[in-house]
């Protein structure tokens, strides 16, 4: 049996917290925090709404949508994946981002895992979940997207990671949970 987590024994208090940039995406504020050892630090955090990611597979293929990462200056491929509306529950915007980038609906979409994309600075957190009897529907793309969607198989997913046409870790984490179903039919 496990000990339970303590989340007081390493706890960070905040003293103060400077906004210092708010945008439509993410805000960034600078926290003055006082250390479990009663010594100051200060923190960078990142705001973000949360997001959702879909393992869409179809035929046994996974859908993936390549487009141009501006941070990494290249483009990159990637599964659907898009950020929480105000007050959206993540199922509602899994769905909704499926439809948006590859233009297909779920018949059957459940809940994978949820995990932060990087806690050592941001707070997002990311919801992965895993469509499947997908039905070809209408692509809606934002008016600021472009993308190309297509299907691929597990071994062509692996040699883009390698090749790291495949790098973000949403979509890395859904190649493996697909590989493990793959194996052992459950995720």
């Amino acid at each position: 049996m496990s000990k339970p987590l303590n989340d007081k024994k390493f706890e960070e208090v905040t003293v103060s917290s400077e906004p210092i940039f708010q945008g439509q995406v993410i805000s960034l504020q600078v926290d003055t925090v006082r250390l479990p050892n009663g010594e100051m630090a200060k923190r960078e955090i990142v705001k973000h709404p949360g997001a959702v990611a879909v393992l869409a597979l179809k035929d046994d293929r996974m859908l993936v949508v390549e487009q141009y990462r501006k941070p990494l200056e290249k483009s990159q491929i990637e599964i659907p994946a898009g950020k929480l509306d105000p007050g959206e529950e993540p199922l509602e915007a899994a769905k909704r981002e499926l439809e948006e980038e590859t233009g297909f609906k779920a018949g059957s979409i459940k809940h994978i895992a949820s995990f932060y994309t990087s806690p050592g600075f941001a707070d997002e957190i990311l919801h992965l979940y895993v469509a499947d009897d997908l039905v070809k529907g209408e692509v809606h793309l934002d008016e600021d997207e472009f993308l190309e969607c297509e299907s691929i198989t597990l071994e062509q997913a692996k040699e883009y990671i390698k090749e790291q046409r495949i790098s973000d870790a949403k979509t890395i984490t859904a190649v493996y949970a697909w590989q493990s179903y793959k194996l052992t039919g459950a995720f």
